[in-house]
């Protein structure tokens, strides 16, 4: 059986977000602590080339055809989109963020 293999998207928004992250991390844990969080985070991203389906639906974008997912890290959720032919990941939030806020991803284009 072969594995459906997607191209992933990353959306300036997410970007900006990994960028903010590993900036308070390197302030409050350290700069050695935050490459390996950084680095964490970029191969699951990586990851999702073709394993977009093994992560859970994110409880905050229900639809029918499960299409928002997340990758839980630690404390942070990195929420994507999946498509017919790609990967879109959107935003990466700390997991304490308002569900209203969450929500927004939805009208993301990469």
């Amino acid at each position: 059986m072969e594995i459906e293999q997607k191209k992933v998207i990353r959306s300036t928004f997410y970007l900006r977000d990994i960028q903010a992250i590993f900036e308070y991390g390197e302030i409050v844990f350290g700069e050695r602590a935050a490459l390996n969080f950084y680095e964490d985070l970029r191969e699951r991203v990586r990851n999702l080339e073709t394993q977009h389906l093994l992560h859970p639906e994110c409880r905050h974008l229900e639809t029918k055809t499960k299409m928002y997912r997340n990758i839980i890290l630690g404390s942070y959720l990195i929420i994507y989109r999946i498509r017919a032919n790609k990967i879109e990941v959107l935003r990466a939030f700390h997991g304490s963020r308002s569900p209203k806020i969450i929500k927004q991803v939805r009208k993301i284009k990469p």
